[in-house]
């Protein structure tokens, strides 16, 4: 399969050794076999044909939506984080497992970790300077119409959080942000956290949100290096041409390179890799 063939939102890029996973949101909320599937490819051009690295199961606490698949490599094992709704419980981000980036993942946190009482999704990992883990994460703005970016510390073996969570900023803050309106909601975006040190040992952060010129993707960095900010906001998105939910990843290579789906409407999203490299403070595409 060639990039442009393959239908996906969320991609989320992982290379182990000559290849490179891609996993992302490919299935509706409403089908009989939800779940994950990853692509395989050695040039970021040609993939194989999808392999389905989790199915639904009866006994699975999650019975909806299954979206934003993403995979961290964590004290030698992969853990899948991925947002999901269930029978009696609000939209939350769940914790898989595997021993093989091509799975099969298993249920390891007991349900969702993000707050019960809390609509959430996208969550990513983060391990401080210190080595503790940490979720960072999106409470949507369906809940609170002003959508937020909080982290909340996991315990060592990811299988839960404890502690509260602490709100880092919200969508309304980036003076690029602009309100949504969507079915009977209004308010502003908060999808898709990712976080990546710079070389230089300063922290950064991507979001996406919906700006002046569509869905795009913000970039944020702590001004103390870590996790409690303060968070300043760059002036100008990094992309800002409808597209979105990215993330960054280093190529067998070392170049560095942001990989989103664009555009936002289903079902035309593809993955689209584009090169970056590091400022100062910020990034820029090459």
């Amino acid at each position: 399969m060639k990039t442009n063939e393959i239908h996906i939102r969320d991609p989320f890029v992982v290379r182990v050794g000559c290849n490179y996973y891609m996993y992302g949101t490919t299935t509706s909320r409403s089908h009989a076999d939800l779940g994950f599937d990853v692509f395989i490819s050695q040039d970021l051009a040609n993939w194989r044909e999808p392999l389905p690295v989790y199915r639904k199961k009866d006994d699975f606490w999650a019975v909806n939506d299954y979206w934003g698949p993403e995979i961290h490599f964590y004290q030698g094992e992969y853990y899948l984080f991925a947002t999901f709704t269930g029978v009696s419980s609000l939209r939350g981000v769940g914790i898989m497992k595997s021993a093989s980036p091509e799975g099969p993942f298993k249920g390891w946190s007991e349900g969702a970790v993000t707050p019960a009482d809390w609509m959430c999704l996208d969550g990513t990992l983060y391990i401080d300077k210190e080595n503790n883990p940490w979720m960072v994460f999106c409470h949507e703005w369906l809940q609170v119409k002003d959508g937020t970016i909080c982290a909340i510390r996991l315990e060592k073996n990811l299988r839960s959080s404890f502690g509260d969570s602490i709100v880092l900023f919200s969508a309304s803050s980036s003076p690029w942000s602009r309100m949504c309106e969507f079915e009977n909601y209004t308010g502003w975006i908060t999808d898709a956290c990712f976080m990546h040190r710079l070389t230089n040992g300063k922290l950064l952060m991507i979001w996406s949100s919906l700006g002046r010129e569509g869905y795009c993707i913000f970039q944020t960095f702590s001004e103390s290096g870590e996790i409690f900010g303060p968070w300043k906001h760059n002036t100008e998105p990094l992309y800002k041409e409808d597209g979105g939910s990215g993330m960054i990843f280093k190529t067998r290579e070392g170049q560095l390179k942001l990989v989103f789906h664009s555009p936002n409407t289903s079902p035309f999203e593809r993955a689209v890799f584009m090169d970056i490299r590091e400022g100062e403070d910020w990034l820029y595409f090459t």
